[in-house]
């Protein structure tokens, strides 16, 4: 079945391929295989393969083999590298950004964004976000993550709220606020390292 438009990035193909250059285009110091990049993104191998190759023919990623690996990178020269990575930022960037703040921070079992970009992110029509707002589920401090969410604010342009849920409260399920949460799109954020 042909994936829809995506409401938050209606420029781009697909919420794969924004997926993939948010990946790229926000952490252009590293190159990826493109089964890390298939991993980090949540998106089967052969998607990856394909996007990659149309990006390739573009000329908005460079490519090169070790060995059997195919790794690839954003082409930071490219006449589109500046404004595409604005564009990125202000869409897909919250799942490429939150992982790059919250991972290693201890006392962490779950990360969802919720609210409007989660919703545009799922295809419900509405406004641009203008924020974004991020909880955790887990134990770690409220410091920890108030300075995780500046980090994230200041790489997204934009406010970044993260509230913290215990796992206790959050698999009772029986709180108001967890209540409203779950039933409202919920967009998981992967953690560098995590499983799944």
């Amino acid at each position: 079945m042909k994936a829809g438009v995506p409401v938050l990035a209606p420029l781009l193909r697909s919420d794969a391929q924004g997926e993939l250059l948010a990946l790229l285009f926000l952490h252009t110091e590293q190159e990826y295989s493109l089964s890390e990049a298939s991993r980090r993104i949540g998106v089967g191998l052969t998607t990856v393969h394909a996007e990659v190759g149309r990006l390739a023919v573009g000329g908005l990623v460079e490519q090169r083999r070790v060995g059997q690996a195919r790794l690839v990178r954003a082409n930071v020269d490219h006449v589109l590298a500046c404004p595409l990575t604005e564009i990125l930022e202000l869409t897909c960037g919250p799942a490429a950004v939150l992982p790059d703040v919250l991972s290693g921070i201890g006392g962490i079992r779950e990360v969802y964004v919720y609210g409007s970009w989660a919703a545009r992110r799922l295809g419900e029509a509405g406004a641009a976000p203008r924020d974004v707002d991020v909880v955790v589920v887990g134990t770690t401090s409220r410091d920890l993550l108030l300075d995780a969410g500046e980090r994230a604010a200041r790489r997204l342009h934009r406010e970044v709220n993260i509230v913290r849920v215990t796992p206790g409260v959050w698999d009772a399920g029986q709180d108001p606020f967890v209540t409203t949460l779950t039933a409202r799109p919920l967009v998981p954020i992967r953690l560098v390292g995590s499983p799944g």
